[in-house]
């Protein structure tokens, strides 16, 4: 692990950083009198002068340009998010790079178009500053993308700056706006979270750090998008309500927002100096590092129509039950994701403090699902790789498969003949798709991996479609950091593997040359030892050797005891193994729509709503129920899949497989 404060970036990092750092304060201070005055003026910078020449630098640009480009240079505490206009673009901006010696601050706006498989990099006139640890949603009925907050520092990270700026992003024009509040705002920080709820955009938590000391924050502020306000709900001083703390999940929700975990230092006694016998023990308060595992459920009631443009919306904290079958042991750095009702977390870090020299830790790959709904998570692991049953190849086959490309020449013919189209256009018509068949061809086929991505934390997720983007992260090995250059793909439908969109070498560790002294011998004996059997030893060495050697463990996840509560009998149709969406809704269309007439019947008493519409609507609660049941009909497949059954079909479908060809018009 690291041990040296100018590498944390994160409220988390600083906090295990300044765990360790007690082995080498003393060789740090020597060190330090005999460098000089020169880098003693090196820290000295104006962080405001530095930001003025960004600002100058970024007005160069006349105009708003997009251009192609190779994939983003490696950064931690970026933000990744789907754009809500284009379901085939991923958004990427900011973030920062610390190479062990300096850290390099960024403001490219980087965009995935994930059929062409391409990135762009899009430069702007008029762009926020430098930075990373901001965050950033969509903008909900107001749409767009709003952005607020994040920090920057020196090279050496020897002074800080906070960001209290609030921006809106354009996913259509690639055009940022910065957004002016007509009354107060939000004061700076970063390690916050933002989310959307109708028109609203919601700030909570995130911390603020100075040369003395880091404060956590527990303030709410809500943005009205149609009135450009900030509000501030006060609430009484009894009111329960969420602990101050940063990097937490905050997901949206039809009536306000879910919270979930979080990182904070608390205060805490410790005894100081050995017990004496028959004496009074004296003790000292502390700050310990906190890792977050309870639930709040933030209600938001709008004001009523009536009410003033100033008039806040009313807003209550109502505190959840711990989630059944938390990951364990808890872990730091484990970003969420929101899709469909759940959050998708993935990897997170595990300290343990063995001795006085530093800390030893636990660093995760798995991926889990936590259903906002039933408070519960749910592990989403990878299918088996099932192989194709072999087909015995014979006439009679050989007779079927013509008879079925014939069959399917017929209803092309008729569908060319019904729409009045020329048969004739049926050869425009393949040239096309054997055109896009060519394209797709010609692009390098991906590598698709059966196992999850290697163990790191604070990774970037973002889910478009029913697809979770993972992007960089961080991972630790011996007194070395590594910001991870890749990126993957995983279907949360199928779960059918990790496709790696692209994956970069790591650069090596260039640490300080500080610590490189007399005892830079010993140094790397000890870190060869810790990395025995992972990789070469050397001072050269690099993590990629490493990553690629390293035995894959999959930690143990114990159940906890605590049961969710009883809910009640639900009589709606439920999805079977192995049926996909479509086929869920196909069997089950007619009880969804007598259940939407019940539901408009009970409340209007008359539907004025088109059968087009009634459909629509049961197809979403179909579509919200399939999602709801992910978690338990995947684990009933693989529990199926051990005992040799590879698929489930219905008796009524197999007797009418026995008919004629017509059967299934």
């Amino acid at each position: 692990m690291g041990k040296k404060d100018k590498k944390s970036k994160t409220a988390e990092q600083k906090a295990r950083v300044a765990a360790k750092q007690s082995k080498k304060a003393t060789q740090k201070e020597k060190k330090a009198k005999s460098k000089g005055a020169d880098d003693d003026d090196a820290e000295d910078i104006d962080l405001e002068s530095v930001l003025e020449a960004y600002a100058q630098q970024q007005a160069q640009f006349l105009k708003i340009t997009e251009m192609p480009c190779e994939p983003p240079s490696p950064r931690s505490s970026a933000t990744l998010i789907g754009s809500p206009s284009n379901a085939k673009e991923l958004f990427l901006f900011g973030g920062e790079y610390y190479n062990g010696a300096l850290a390099t601050f960024f403001n490219d706006l980087f965009i995935y178009n994930i059929d062409k498989d391409q990135w762009r990099k899009v430069t702007s006139p008029n762009s926020p500053l430098p930075r990373s640890g901001h965050a950033w949603c969509r903008g909900g009925n107001a749409g767009g993308i709003y952005l607020f907050g994040g920090e920057f520092s020196s090279p050496k990270q020897g002074t800080f700056y906070h960001y209290n700026d609030f921006w809106r992003l354009e996913p259509s024009t690639r055009e940022w706006t910065r957004l002016e509040s007509k009354g107060r705002s939000p004061p700076a920080r970063s390690g916050h979270r933002l989310v959307y709820y109708k028109n609203y955009i919601v700030l909570f938590g995130g911390f603020q750090d100075t040369s003395h000391q880091t404060k956590y924050l527990q303030d709410l502020w809500i943005y009205d998008c149609q009135e450009f306000i900030w509000h501030n709900p006060t609430l009484p001083p009894t009111t329960q309500k969420p602990d101050a703390r940063s990097s937490f999940s905050f997901h949206p929700h039809e009536a306000g927002a879910v919270l979930y975990g979080g990182y904070s230092r608390v205060k805490a006694n410790t005894i100081v100096g050995k017990q004496v016998k028959g004496g009074v023990q004296s003790t000292k308060s502390i700050l310990k590092p906190t890792i977050h595992q309870d639930s709040w459920f933030l209600r938001i009631l709008q004001p009523s129509p009536g009410a003033s443009a100033n008039n806040a919306p009313s807003i209550r904290w109502e505190r959840r039950k711990k989630p059944v079958n938390t990951p364990n042991p808890a872990r730091a750095g484990a970003t969420q994701a929101y899709h469909k009702g759940r959050g998708i977390m993935f990897g997170g870090v595990h300290d343990v403090e063995e001795s006085e020299e530093g800390i030893e830790s636990e660093f995760f790959d798995q991926l889990f699902a936590l259903n906002l709904e039933r408070n519960r998570f749910f592990p989403l692991t990878l299918r088996r790789v099932r192989a194709a049953p072999k087909k015995p190849a014979d006439d009679r086959g050989a007779k079927r498969g013509r008879g079925k490309a014939d069959e399917a020449d017929l209803l092309r013919n008729l569908a060319a003949l019904e729409t009045k189209g020329i048969v004739a256009d049926l050869n425009a018509m393949d040239t096309d798709l054997n055109q896009e068949v060519e394209e797709a061809l010609s692009k390098p086929a991906k590598l698709v991996l059966n196992t999850m991505p290697h163990p790191r934390f604070n990774a970037q997720l973002a889910v478009q479609g029913d697809v979770l983007y993972i992007f960089g992260g961080t991972y630790e090995h011996g007194d070395r950091e590594y910001t991870l250059d890749e990126m993957f793909a995983i279907d949360l439908g199928k779960l059918d593997g990790v496709e790696e969109i692209y994956r970069k070498e790591l650069e090596n560790w260039q640490g300080d040359e500080a610590e490189s002294g007399s005892d830079s011998d010993d140094e790397e004996e000890s870190v060869d030892e810790d990395m025995e059997g992972d990789a070469p030893a050397g001072v050269a060495l690099t993590l990629s050797t490493a990553l690629s050697t390293t035995t894959e463990t999959v930690p143990s996840t114990d159940v906890e005891e605590e049961q969710p509560e009883p809910a009640m009998d639900d009589t709606r149709p439920h999805p079977r193994p192995f049926e996909s969406l479509r086929e869920f809704f196909t069997r089950t269309s007619n009880a969804w729509q007598e259940l939407v007439l019940e539901n408009v019947q009970s409340k209007d008493g008359a539907s004025n709503q088109s059968i087009k519409e009634l459909r629509k609507v049961a197809f979403d609660l179909a579509e919200t129920n399939w999602w709801d049941c992910r978690e338990e009909i995947i684990a009933e497949e693989e529990r199926q899949e051990e005992a040799g059954i590879g698929e489930v079909v219905n008796i009524t479908e197999r007797t009418n497989e026995a008919g004629a060809i017509g059967r299934r018009r």
